[in-house]
C-alpha cells in the first residue's frame, strides 16, 4: 500500500499550507475568534480563489473534479493550523453527500465560497449511526446539536431513522439556534417539526457519510498532532532546568517518544482509511480504527504536550490552546474511543469468518 503523493498532490498541500499558515497566525486567529463569529471569511474566500474549497466537487458546479483523498490533503492543512474555517463540514460533508446524490443545484456557489452547505448528523444523546430524528411523508422530526456553520449554512444535509435528507433551514418547521461551543466558533442546534425535506439516499447514503466523515476528522487529527508535537519539541529543547534543556531528561524524552508514536499510529490509519475510500475499496472496519486512534492517541498526545509545557501550554497568548480545543471537537464528535471500539467490534462480529 503506498501513501506517497503525486506531485500534484503535493504541490496542493504546499499550495493549502502556504494560504493556511499565513492566515493563521496567532493575533489574527484570536481576534477573528473575539471580534466575529469565528469564522474566518477572508481565509475561505482566499482559499475558494486558489479553488481549494471545490477541488473534489464536479466541474460542472465550479469544482475541480478530484478526489476524496485531495480533500484530505487540505484538511490535514487545516488541521496543522487549526484554522477557524468550516472546512470539515463543507468539503468532507455536505458538499460530496449532494454531489454524490444527485442534489447539485444546492451546490450553486459552494467552490465559489460565496455559499455554505453543511450536514446534521449529532444528537443530543444516541448513535449516529442509527439517528433518532424521524421521516414520515416526505417530512423530518427531531433535532440536531452541534451542527458546524449551521447559522450560515444555506442548505443541511440531515441524517434520519431511513437515511440522508436535503432540508432548507428557511423553510416552515425548520428552526436554527446558536450553540456556543468550547471552540469560541458558534454551532448550531436545529430543530425539525413536519419539516419538508427531500431525500438524498437510504440508509447506504449514511454509511457512505458517516465513513467519510470519520475518516476526514481523523486526517484533520493528524494535522493537529503533528503542530502539537512540534511545538512540544521546540519547548523542550529550549526550557531549561538545572542549567539544562529539559528535553535531555529521561521522563522528557521518553513521553515525547510515546507521543511520537500516537501521532504516527493517527496518521497512518487515518491515511489507510482515506486510501481505501479513495480507491473504492470497503473500509468500515480501518474508518473505525482509524477513529480509535484519533480519539484516544490525539487526547493522549495533547495531554502530554500541556504537561511538557507546563503553566505556558494553558497561556492563550500561546498556540497550544487552539490544537487542544480542536483535538477535543475531534475526539468526541460522532461518537469517541468508546462507541467507536464498539462500533468495531460489531463489526467484527458480523463478518464471517473463512
Amino acid at each position: 500500500m503506498d501513501f506517497s503523493f503525486s506531485s500534484d498532490q503535493q504541490d496542493l498541500r504546499e499550495l493549502a499550507a502556504k494560504i493556511l499558515s499565513d492566515a493563521t497566525t496567532l493575533e489574527r486567529t484570536k481576534q477573528v475568534v473575539a471580534d466575529s463569529d469565528g469564522f474566518d471569511r477572508d481565509l475561505w474566500a482566499a482559499l475558494a480563489e486558489a479553488g481549494i474549497i471545490g477541488i473534489s466537487l464536479p466541474e460542472s458546479v465550479g469544482g475541480a473534479g478530484l478526489g476524496f483523498l485531495e480533500t484530505c490533503i487540505v484538511l490535514e492543512e487545516v488541521g496543522r493550523t487549526a484554522a477557524p474555517i468550516p472546512a470539515l463540514a463543507v468539503m468532507a460533508l455536505a458538499a460530496p453527500a449532494l454531489a454524490e446524490f444527485g442534489a447539485t443545484d444546492a451546490l450553486d456557489g459552494v467552490a465559489a465560497g460565496t455559499s455554505i452547505v453543511t450536514a446534521a448528523l449529532t444528537e443530543a444523546v444516541g448513535d449516529p449511526h442509527s439517528p433518532a430524528t424521524s421521516a414520515s411523508g416526505g417530512k423530518l422530526t427531531g433535532e440536531k446539536v452541534c451542527v458546524p456553520a449551521g447559522l450560515d449554512a444555506n442548505a443541511i444535509v440531515v441524517s434520519a431513522n431511513d437515511g440522508l435528507y436535503l432540508v432548507d433551514p428557511s423553510a416552515a418547521g425548520v428552526t436554527v439556534e446558536r450553540e456556543d461551543t468550547m471552540l469560541g466558533a458558534p454551532t448550531a442546534r436545529l430543530v425539525l417539526r413536519d419539516a419538508a425535506a427531500t431525500k438524498l439516499a437510504g440508509p447506504e447514503g449514511l454509511a457512505w457519510l458517516l465513513e467519510r466523515a470519520h475518516t476526514a476528522q481523523c486526517v484533520t487529527m493528524s494535522g493537529v498532532a503533528n503542530t502539537a508535537l512540534d511545538l512540544t519539541a521546540s519547548y523542550v529543547k529550549e526550557r531549561e532546568q538545572f542549567g539544562r534543556a529539559i528535553a535531555t531528561f529521561q521522563a522528557v524524552s521518553q513521553r515525547a517518544a510515546d507521543t511520537y508514536i500516537r501521532k504516527e499510529s493517527i496518521k497512518l490509519t487515518a491515511w489507510q482509511a482515506a486510501w481505501r475510500i479513495d480507491a473504492g475499496v470497503p473500509a468500515p472496519a480501518q474508518v473505525d480504527a482509524a477513529k480509535y486512534w484519533a480519539a484516544q492517541g490525539g487526547q493522549d498526545i495533547l495531554l502530554a504536550a500541556h504537561h511538557l509545557h507546563g503553566g505556558v501550554g494553558v497561556d492563550r497568548d500561546y498556540p497550544l490552546y487552539r490544537y487542544f480545543l480542536l483535538a477535543k471537537q475531534l475526539e468526541l464528535d460522532l461518537g469517541s474511543e468508546t462507541p467507536t471500539l464498539v462500533h468495531l467490534g460489531e463489526l467484527i462480529a458480523d463478518t464471517p469468518v473463512g
